[in-house]
This record gives structure tokens, C-alpha cells and sequence, in this order.
């Protein structure tokens, strides 16, 4: 068995020829015949960039000539290659060197690590997943969480990881995400698609046919700044386009939010304030005003849908004794029951369309508000009408940029080759689910047996003794670090794969270095919904230190069990990413002419012409027998016999008004913490992607810390300024974080973006958090028992100014290294 004895030996055996590997070598060589520089295109989440290469390091980077709205995020690439927090060379916990299984998991973020080889780490690795199979079986071993990985088909690291996982052994996998779980699991049963990931209306249509777009908590110019693949930013014209509409008087745009949007701001579109995680008794007071006036669409209602009469039955109060009209919601949702009645005729007074944002679903009952949104337009009879209907997806990834209709390239296999089986191929989980919600894998952790609904299926939780992330920081998008920390001493091994030292590096037991997406070749998708065409993405620069691929580091795993041939398919990176073009060339070829390989990748780029408008639900309006909607049904379903029938008491046959465990504006808890405080996705970062980057993270912070920004009111009661530093509370935890003022935040309503890196004071449980991790505070209980996705802005807190001398931030640099 290796331990840290046998480690600091081979260590220090190897330390000279460590000094100098082979990427700092050629490094060397390749400075002298490029003393010039060179100027190279690649692609990245924020964009295509030109980086410029001199001396074997990229000395600048800057948007590609081409794109039309680049992201000030490019700025912060060069920080995302070089900065403190890299990691270097693969890292074992000190303790859990020593003593493996039973070390002292308490001590997990001490920040004590021994540097260890290469071949060491490999074993470390191979010899965890041999003892939890052997020991526990495929209950024992999670790998299942996901992240945003970097950019590139090839190098995905999510396939990777259960590809060579898989041919070890069977392991407990996800369902679902955190951006969009509850509404991935609703809009199935209710339209038949997940919705959340599906191309909609194209914009020009919506630009062209509506007469009110609605921006339901939705803030595209924000959100698209990034994308899934390389992003183009070709949606964001259109929003120029929206805000020169509304200036001429051609187009209503109205943002419903607790906040003015960055969208709002940029296109002059009005405010619909209302009080937060209130939308639902909103919308059920519209529909009853649609309903009571005779502004719904009877007809539509007939042909379309299924279930209208249950849930009018609701709506009226038949059912239940409580009228949802608009006198009702008033007081609930901030809005005046005239102003509602208002609303609901200008809906039915045009084509309207509906853009829903993803943050509303991620509140407690967030199956709820996606539901409704269908309902009402549904009710206006407008669903696959041009400019009209709804859609839960503007904000990502280029959807509703008119799609090419070219093949774009294949991702790495995530499975295993056909006929193949797992080194240990059982498939006994001990009576436990082999599958369980995402979001729900803390409770796994802390309730091993216990069980949970689930989307009509009773999930029994594994006992799980070992998790697997690569290229994934549950230790950002969880909520509940406190909990977090209570169920990571549950664990016996923990292995992160990563290029930096993220939280969920610095509470690993085994870290490998990965290499960045500059520092691998690779091709990728330009345009995530357009398919606008296809990028090369050589490296930049050679891996740094010693960071590998995760191609050469389940190489070097699958090896150690004879699977490397199968797992490789005897093929090298370049193979890979010459066989994903020629593949996609192939079938694009008599309709879309792509040059050959070694063409392609001197020119760096291939793109493809723009396709047709297109209407989303169109085909479903014009023909629903021919062309109906994957529900049980066939057609919309206002209200869900299957639903009904899971018997949930959080989410039953059709959408109602529940009461959260946490609402300011009068709702439960508001005496004790009034402030209720967003976590949506941040201006300045993907997710927790590129907080690393130092020069570019000191444009933003505030003394050092995370932003929460907050209205003039509040800052003003608490005695608090623009640029203090304050300790934001609740019962769950603490961080500090620096105040922004400002006119777009209503009174009561805060925010902190998620994606800022957890630094704890120290190990502690309930310890302070230095920089200002908004999920140190969230809460973490599912949002209903039909999709248990994440609650997250179902969140309370109180905020006073920081006395005293502040700690220093915790979050960035590396670990404290164990040496001889």
C-alpha cells in the first residue's frame, strides 16, 4: 500500500527530474523559434478569442474580429491559465495518506496535502476503487455529479470520467441538474419536452409578430454573455434590435422581476415589480381574470388541451373555498388587483410571448410557476403562433438564433464499447437506487437507507463510501455548506480531478491536476443552438507543470487494469479530434462542404449558412394528432392525471399556491432575517469558472470580497454605504461580503452571485466564509417530492457591517504542502 512514508521517499527520489518536465522543456525550445509571437484562435464558454503566444506563454487575449457583442469575461481568460490556484502536481490529504479509510475525515479542508507522483497518485486512485467495489460494490462508489466542463467535444470531461469509471466498476449516478431540475421534471408531463434545453421561436419572428414580450424573471443579456460550446453572441443583436423597437413604440417588452434586470436597463423595457417567490398567485390571479372576462381562448382550450376544468375549479374557488382572483393575490404577490386585471387583458390584447428564466424554478414548489407559465399561454390560445406561446430557454446558449441544420461534431463515448461489461460487473446495489435526484446527494450522504420520493418512483439512498468529480465544484452549486461539511465526514475517499483548487479540491483526499482547455488540442461547436459551425481549438501553450488531460490521466487509470487499449480504441488525441471533423465533414457532406482536416485546422474555423425562421409548437398547432407532444396525453396537460396519481401533497394534479418555508414581504421567518437574497447567476463569471482569475476577480470585488448588492433603503436603515464590508447571516452560516448600492434592488431583496468561491475561516463547522459564498447560507430541501431539484433562492438572511479586523481571504491560492 502506498502512504505518505513510501511518498516522501519516491518524492524526493524524483524531485530533480520533477523540476524540469517535459512541458517547461518545451516550453524552452518552443520560445526560441517564436520569439515573434504568434497570434492564435481558439474557442472558449465566453466566446472565440485570438490569444497571442510569445516565449511559450500567452501574453494577451482578445475577442475574435468576428463576433458581434464579445463579453468583457475574455479578460479574465489569462487568469483562468495563470494564477495562484492552479493545481500543480498531483496532492494526497496528509492524514488520509497515513491512514486511507480511517483517517480523520473531520480535518477534510485543513488545507495539509503531500505532493505525491504520478504513478503514486494512479495507484492511490486505482487502489480506492478496487477496496470500495470489492468491499461495498457499486452502492459504495458515487461519480455521478456533473458540472459546466470546459469547452472541446474531445476532452469533455464528463464523458471521460464514466467512460473510464465504468470500466472499472458500476457506481451510483444523477438525475437531473441544478439549473433547471424542477422544471426539466414538470414540463414533460404538462408539454412533453423538458423545454429548458430545446431550441425555441426564433427572435426574429418574435421581434417581428409580438406586440408584448414578457421576461418572466429572465435576464438574456446577463445569462448569454456565455455559452454551453464556444458561443457566438449572436443573440444579442436582437436585444439591440428590442430595445430600438420599444424606443419606436412597436413592441411592449415587461420584465416581471423583484429586480431591474441588466436586459431591462440595456433595452429601456418596463417594470413589473412584484414581491418575491410570489409569481404563482400572480399568475393564478391572471388566469382568473382571463377566465371571469371571457379573455380566454375556448376554442384553443378544446382542441389543445387537457384538464382546463379542474384547475378553473381551483382557480375559481369551487374546490377549495378561496377565490384566486385578483383581490387575493394582491397582498400576496405586491401588485394591485387592478394593475392585475390590467396585465391579464394586455396579455390577451396581442400576440404575446412569453420568455421564462430558469431562476424561478429554483425556489421551493418551483414546478409550480413553469406549470403556469404553460397554463396562460395555453388559456390566450397562442401556443405555436408566431411571436406567440412560451418559452423557458432565451437566455441560453444562442437558442432562438436560427439554427444552420449542420451535423456538428460528436462528444468522446460516455459509455462503455457494446458487449464490453465493468471489471466488476455487478450490478447489486444492496437494495439501494442505483440513480437519485442530484440535488439530493447530500442527504444520501447523511441518510444512508432513508428514502425519498421521487418523480413517481421511492428512492432509497446508497450507503456511498467514495466520490469521483472531475471538472465539477459541487462544493459551489450545493446549498447548505454547513451541511455540506457534516456530510463529507460520511465519506472515506474523496478524489477531485481539476485544474485549480477549488473548495471541492481542498476537501479531496487524492487531487490530479488537469490541464486547462488552452493547453490541449480539441475542436468544438461554434454556436450552441445555431450550430453556426465548427472552431478548432489548438493549444496554446503545453500543459503547465505537471497537469495532465483527462484523456492521458483514465489512460493512465484503465491502465492499471488492462482496459487502456479499449478505453483509447488505440487512437491519440490528435486521432480523436482528426476522426470527430472528418466524421462531421462526412455527414455534411452534398449540403454543407467542409474542407479537409488539415485544411480546417490551419484556417481555425469553418461556419455554415444561416438556416430558416421557426416557430416553436408550430407543428403540434397545425396537426396535434400528427403531431402530438410527448405527455401521457398527447396534448397539453392543464392538469396531470399522473401527477395526481404520485398521491405528492408539494405537487399534485394541477399548479397552487403553497407557501415557501422562507418568504420576506410578510411571508414566514421575514421578522427574524427580512432580507431575502438571490443567488442567480453572476454577470462576471461562469458559475464558479474564472472567480480564480485574480486581475480580473479585482474588477468587481469589494475590499477583496464578493459583491451583495442591495437598495438605498436597506443600506440606509442598516447605517451601511456603498463599498463597507458587512457579515450577511442566517441560521444556517456567515460570509462576509462587500456592499454595492443600488436603484435596480427593491427594498427587502438582496443578491449575491452564486459562483463565488467558499473560503471558510477555518475547518469549523458554522465558520465565518471570507470571500462571500452565497450557498454558505441557502437552503437545502428539494422542491417537491416530484422533482426535488434545488431551493436554492428560497433564502432569508440579515446583513449588519463588519467590525473589527476582517480575516483574510481564504478561497484562492493553493493548499499547505506537507514536505521532508
Amino acid at each position: 500500500m502506498t502512504t505518505r512514508r513510501t511518498v516522501l521517499k519516491g518524492l524526493a527520489a524524483s524531485a530533480a527530474s520533477s523540476l524540469m518536465g517535459p512541458s517547461l522543456l518545451s516550453q524552452s525550445a518552443s520560445a526560441a523559434t517564436s520569439s515573434a509571437g504568434t497570434w492564435r484562435l481558439t474557442g472558449s464558454h465566453w466566446g472565440a478569442v485570438e490569444a497571442l503566444v510569445k516565449g511559450g506563454k500567452v501574453t494577451e487575449v482578445k475577442p475574435y474580429k468576428n463576433d458581434p457583442s464579445p463579453t468583457d469575461m475574455v479578460n479574465g481568460i489569462k487568469g483562468v491559465i495563470y494564477n495562484p490556484s492552479r493545481v500543480k502536481y498531483p496532492m494526497a490529504r496528509a492524514d488520509w495518506l497515513d491512514n486511507r479509510e480511517n483517517a480523520d475525515r473531520t480535518t477534510r479542508g485543513d488545507n495539509r496535502f503531500v505532493r505525491v507522483t504520478w504513478d503514486e497518485a494512479i495507484d492511490l486512485f486505482y487502489e480506492e476503487l478496487e477496496r470500495v467495489q470489492t468491499t461495498y460494490g457499486p452502492s459504495g462508489l458515487f461519480a455521478g455529479a456533473t458540472g459546466w466542463r470546459q469547452t472541446g467535444m474531445f476532452h469533455t470531461c464528463i464523458n471521460h470520467m464514466n467512460r473510464g469509471v465504468s470500466m472499472h466498476g458500476n457506481y451510483v449516478r444523477k438525475v437531473g441538474d441544478y439549473s433547471t431540475g424542477a422544471g426539466q421534471t414538470i414540463l414533460p408531463y404538462v408539454i412533453g419536452n423538458t423545454e429548458v434545453y430545446s431550441q425555441g421561436t426564433s427572435w426574429p419572428v418574435i421581434l417581428e409578430e409580438s406586440d408584448t414580450v414578457v421576461l418572466w424573471a429572465s435576464d438574456p443579456l446577463k445569462n448569454l454573455q456565455v455559452g454551453w460550446t464556444c458561443e457566438t453572441h449572436e443573440s444579442l443583436p436582437y436585444l439591440d434590435q428590442m430595445r430600438d423597437k420599444i424606443a419606436a413604440g412597436e413592441l411592449r417588452v415587461i420584465s416581471v422581476d423583484p429586480v431591474r434586470t441588466k436586459t431591462q436597463n440595456h433595452t429601456g423595457a418596463e417594470h413589473k415589480y412584484i414581491n418575491p417567490q410570489t409569481d404563482v398567485a400572480f399568475m393564478l390571479a391572471l388566469a382568473h381574470t382571463l377566465y371571469t372576462e371571457e379573455l380566454h381562448d375556448t376554442e384553443f382550450l378544446e382542441i389543445y388541451t387537457l384538464g382546463f376544468e379542474k384547475f378553473i375549479s381551483y382557480v375559481t374557488g369551487q374546490d377549495d373555498g378561496i377565490e384566486k382572483s385578483p383581490e387575493w393575490a394582491a397582498p400576496i404577490c405586491g401588485i394591485s388587483a387592478d394593475d392585475i386585471r390590467e396585465f391579464a387583458r394586455l396579455l390577451a390584447g396581442g400576440r404575446t410571448q412569453f420568455l421564462f428564466g430558469w431562476s424561478l424554478q429554483r425556489q421551493q414548489h418551483g414546478e409550480q410557476p413553469y406549470w403556469m407559465g404553460t397554463i396562460l399561454s395555453a388559456m390566450l390560445g397562442q401556443v405555436g403562433l408566431p411571436g406567440g406561446g412560451v418559452s423557458y430557454s432565451h437566455h441560453y446558449s444562442g437558442i432562438g438564433v436560427p439554427e444552420s441544420g449542420a451535423n456538428m461534431p460528436g462528444a468522446f463515448p460516455l459509455n462503455l464499447d457494446l458487449g464490453k461489461v465493468p471489471e466488476h460487473d455487478s450490478e447489486d446495489f444492496n437494495g439501494a437506487s442505483g440513480v437519485i435526484p442530484v440535488a439530493r446527494w447530500i442527504d444520501m450522504l447523511l441518510e444512508p437507507g432513508g428514502h425519498v420520493q421521487h418523480n413517481g418512483h421511492d428512492i432509497t439512498y446508497p450507503d456511498v463510501k467514495m466520490c469521483v468529480f472531475t471538472g465539477c465544484n459541487p462544493w459551489h452549486h450545493h446549498q447548505d455548506r454547513n451541511k455540506m461539511r457534516r456530510a463529507w465526514t460520511k465519506l472515506e475517499t474523496v478524489v477531485s480531478i481539476d485544474f485549480a483548487w477549488t473548495a471541492t479540491s481542498r476537501h479531496s483526499d487524492l487531487v490530479l491536476p488537469a490541464c486547462t482547455q488552452f493547453e490541449r488540442n480539441d475542436i468544438d461547436t461554434y454556436g450552441g443552438y445555431s450550430n453556426t459551425g465548427v472552431i478548432a481549438m489548438p493549444k496554446l501553450v503545453d500543459p503547465l507543470y505537471q497537469s495532465k488531460t483527462d484523456f492521458e490521466i483514465f489512460t493512465m487509470l484503465t491502465k492499471r487494469f488492462g482496459r487502456h487499449n479499449e478505453y483509447t480504441r488505440g487512437m491519440t488525441e490528435m486521432q480523436w479530434v482528426r476522426e470527430s471533423y472528418e466524421t462531421t465533414r462526412t455527414a455534411n457532406a452534398g449540403r454543407f462542404e467542409m474542407p479537409p482536416f488539415d485544411e480546417f485546422w490551419e484556417q481555425g474555423l469553418v461556419t455554415f449558412e444561416r438556416g430558416e425562421n421557426w416557430v416553436r409548437h408550430a407543428d403540434y398547432r397545425a396537426d396535434p394528432e400528427l403531431n402530438a407532444l410527448g405527455t401521457p396525453s398527447g396534448f397539453i396537460e392543464i392538469s396531470s392525471r399522473t401527477i395526481e396519481k404520485f398521491g405528492y401533497d408539494d405537487c399534485g394534479a394541477h399548479p397552487k399556491w403553497m407557501e415557501k418555508l422562507e418568504r420576506s414581504h410578510g411571508g414566514p421567518v421575514s421578522d427574524k432575517y427580512p432580507l431575502w437574497m438571490q443567488s442567480c447567476h453572476p454577470d462576471q463569471r461562469l458559475h464558479s469558472q474564472m472567480c480564480e482569475s485574480d486581475e480580473y476577480r479585482a474588477t468587481y470585488t469589494v475590499q477583496g470580497r464578493e459583491p451583495v448588492w442591495m437598495s438605498p433603503q436597506d443600506a440606509e436603515a442598516r447605517g451601511l454605504a456603498d463599498g463597507d464590508l458587512v457579515r450577511v447571516y442566517n441560521d444556517r452560516g456567515q460570509l462576509l461580503a462587500g456592499v454595492r448600492v443600488s436603484d435596480n434592488f427593491a427594498p427587502g431583496v438582496v443578491r449575491i452571485h452564486e459562483g463565488a468561491w467558499y473560503g471558510p475561516e477555518d475547518a469549523s463547522i458554522g465558520a465565518l466564509d471570507t470571500y462571500g459564498d452565497p450557498n454558505t447560507l441557502t437552503l437545502d430541501v428539494g422542491t417537491s417530492k416530484l422533482a426535488q431539484a434545488t431551493s436554492a433562492n428560497t433564502c432569508l438572511v440579515e446583513i449588519e457591517k463588519f467590525e473589527g479586523i476582517a480575516p483574510s481571504v481564504t478561497a484562492f491560492g493553493g493548499p499547505g504542502e506537507v514536505t521532508l
